[in-house]
């Protein structure tokens, strides 16, 4: 007789003792071959119910003289036993633990439950609610999409959304970076004095304001002309590429780093993308310097008008006077 069992204990304790370590055992290797992280909730509950069972079994403090080995020991004279392999696992309904649903993705929290975790977001998440998958939108469809718009904190210190001004069906659009003070006021993009350089370099290129079209990143001007930031631009994004959805211009101008990147989802900078064609879901793209920078850096208005002049010539388009 082992040392470790109770003395007079019937056999069918060990054996009793040894179905539930077994069970057990089975629910465990389920638990592993299933991905479960964590025992659910009824398994805990039986894993305590079997432990109680098993403390009533053990013997008092001081009665256990060694840990049993984990199979028992065969005397030399004794003929080998076949070993009979373990079962598979049972399916779900052979345990009391009903196997979790199939879901995306979980996790598991420090009280064993299991929780759905949500797939993180695409930073442009696809066409506005207000438009069908796959159709055109118009610019008022979008315009009444964006309503009072109080999805970033942008929009406590406006005093005007600037949503976009010119010809719903230009074949040439510019993209800038936020309002100014100006715009701010007006509700109108590019009217102060970066604008006024804006103005001027369209008529240079053969155009006038009102043949394309003109509209920012964002839609708010950010507090002191800053720059801005990302969560901002991930707010206003899809209003600006349901614009461009529904203009379906020939060519984009994209104006300083913040339009550039935003679009082309590359943050290379400026004074390298610039001068480069490129594309936008099928449509041509020049990045270029903002206005601004130009008014700020007067000699870089050379290589600008290099950038639009390759533009020009995507419509045929004349030199007229340098800005």
């Amino acid at each position: 007789m082992n040392s470790w069992a109770p003395v007079n204990e019937p056999p069918e304790s060990a054996e009793e003792l040894g179905e539930v370590v077994e069970e057990l055992r089975r629910h465990l290797l389920w638990q592993e071959e299933t991905g479960g992280p964590v025992l659910l909730a009824d398994a805990t509950k039986l894993a305590a119910e079997r432990s109680a069972s098993l403390r009533s079994m053990l013997p008092p403090r001081g009665a256990v003289a060694k840990v049993p080995p984990t199979e028992p020991v065969q005397a030399p004279s004794s003929p080998p036993r076949a070993e009979t392999p373990p079962p598979a696992a049972p399916p779900p309904a052979a345990v009391s633990a009903s196997p979790p649903a199939i879901r995306a993705p979980v996790t598991a929290t420090s009280n064993g439950m299991l929780l759905d975790v949500p797939q993180q977001a695409p930073r442009y998440p696809g066409p506005l609610p207000g438009v069908v998958e796959g159709e055109r939108p118009t610019l008022d469809q979008i315009r009444r999409e964006l309503g009072d718009c109080r999805r970033c904190k942008l929009c406590t210190g406006r005093k005007n959304i600037v949503f976009g001004v010119g010809n719903p069906r230009a074949d040439l659009v510019f993209v800038g970076e936020g309002p100014g003070e100006n715009e701010d006021i007006q509700g109108v993009p590019f009217v102060g004095a970066a604008g006024e350089l804006l103005t001027k370099m369209i008529q240079a290129m053969g155009f006038s304001r009102d043949e394309i079209y003109i509209c920012n990143v964002v839609k708010c001007r950010p507090p002191g002309n800053r720059n801005p930031e990302a969560d901002e631009i991930a707010a206003c994004e899809p209003f600006l590429r349901s614009q461009l959805l529904a203009i379906q211009p020939k060519v984009i101008v994209a104006l300083g780093k913040f339009a550039a990147q935003t679009l082309l989802r590359d943050t290379t900078p400026i004074t390298r993308l610039r001068g480069q064609w490129r594309e936008y879901q099928g449509v041509k793209l020049m990045p270029t310097f903002h206005p601004a920078y130009l008014l700020r850096s007067p000699a870089e208005k050379r290589k600008a008008w290099e950038d639009l002049q390759q533009v020009m010539k995507i419509f045929g388009k004349q030199a007229g006077a340098r800005t």
